[in-house]
């Protein structure tokens, strides 16, 4: 829907208006990285950067940063000239190439110590996915051999080690040499269990991301196979949210609604299923992306903000608002808007980018702050870190360009 099919001219004004002020963040979010997380003396990015920016030298490196940043700077070369994205994606793609890749077993280990030291070698199938987004992102813009065949590599040992022949899906983590592991979680916060939401959605984006580059069959095949499960298991028929956590054989295992997962997968999963070209996907992922964005502007605030979590069986709020569910609300929401044409979709867009300005962008230090408390009071976390990146902000920020036409 491009913007002369909006009939009201204020909504208008505003698109345009907010499209501008999304350039001008690209770059300054991308300067922020340019010129804080470059770690001359140990080499890549530094693992941890506080609210205050002050650099933590002893932080652990990260796999999931890693990879985030070389997704955000090689796609971000196609939308600014005046920055050295190409130059800082290069240099994550070497590090990743000669610190993170198991030469030994296969994937890629979870953390390095701020020497670039194995820490943590465990095989988390969310970090093998988000080197792959990476990679693949990477190819695309600099042509380099070499990240595509890690790309490929990364997807087949996917296919080889965590992939559910029987059940479909995929398994969460695995040691090392890829043995069963009693610790498949990514966080402490997460529930213990074999497959989660969270790790799918980003397969499935990872492999969409290196489709569009190597056009494979089974490729295509899996990432159909994705949509499939996320519609026949992730998705709650009866709320509209996501379950999160699953057993093996597909029994949820948590209540809690996560909201920017809500909206976040409403518009992501439905590019998937018009990457794939199946035309019941495509139908049935338009009336899902209604549904999740619906589900989740239950956690709006009057000011635009979005609440974190709710868990019903409790009756608990997680009554935060954390600055990567702001990020993929203006996505979602616009989408919503994109394939309704109804203008609250578009009025919960404009709103979000307004709580950002307002209370997550840190207009002093730079980049965006970890989040809010209810009182509206700073999350005291890191600025950059482990999974501080710049690929929610950034990401929003490139949709919305490319989204907004006129």
């Amino acid at each position: 829907m491009t913007l002369t099919s909006l009939t009201e001219s204020g909504s208008i004004a505003a698109m345009l208006a907010c499209k501008e002020e999304l350039r001008l963040e690209l770059d300054e979010i991308l300067t922020y990285w340019i010129n804080t997380m470059v770690d001359e003396r140990k080499g890549g990015f530094y693992g941890s950067v506080s609210t205050d920016n002050t650099i933590d030298h002893l932080a652990p490196k990260g796999v999931v940063l890693n990879s985030r940043i070389l997704w955000t700077f090689s796609t971000a070369s196609q939308y600014v000239d005046n920055l050295p994205c190409l130059v800082i994606a290069k240099r994550a793609f070497d590090y990743i190439a000669d610190h993170f890749i198991d030469q030994e077993y296969g994937g890629v280990y979870w953390s390095l110590d701020q020497k670039g030291n194995i820490l943590d070698s465990k095989k988390q199938i969310y970090g093998l996915a988000f080197c792959l987004y990476g990679l693949a992102a990477y190819y695309k813009v600099s042509h380099n051999a070499t990240a595509l065949e890690l790309a490929k590599n990364l997807f087949a040992t996917i296919e080889k080690f965590s992939f559910d022949k029987r059940r479909q899906g995929y398994i969460e983590a695995f040691t090392r040499e890829w043995q069963t592991t009693g610790d498949l979680r990514l966080s402490e916060k997460d529930s213990n269990e074999k497959k989660t939401m969270n790790t799918h959605l980003h397969i499935i984006e990872a492999y969409a991301g290196l489709y569009q580059v190597w056009p494979d069959e089974l490729l295509l095949d899996r990432i159909k196979g994705l949509l499939q499960v996320f519609e026949h298991h992730f998705f709650n028929t009866t709320n509209h949210h996501l379950h999160l956590f699953m057993t093996e054989e597909w029994e949820p295992k948590s209540t809690i609604q996560s909201f920017g997962h809500d909206i976040e997968a409403s518009w992501l999963l439905y590019e998937c299923a018009e990457l794939a070209g199946d035309t019941d996907l495509i139908e049935n992922y338009e009336t899902m992306a209604l549904q999740l964005a619906d589900a989740a502007a239950e956690a709006l605030d009057s000011d635009g903000g979005l609440w974190y979590e709710f868990d019903p069986a409790t009756a608990h709020w997680t009554k935060e608002k954390h600055s990567w569910p702001q990020a993929e609300a203006m996505v979602g929401f616009f989408n919503a808007y994109h394939l309704s044409g109804e203008k609250k979709y578009l009025d919960n867009c404009l709103h979000s980018w307004q709580f950002i300005k307002k209370h997550i962008r840190d207009t002093v230090n730079g980049e965006w702050f970890w989040g809010v408390q209810e009182d509206g009071s700073i999350i005291e976390k890191e600025k950059a870190g482990f999974w501080k990146c710049p690929y929610h902000n950034s990401r929003a920020c490139m949709e919305l360009i490319k989204r907004i036409t006129g």
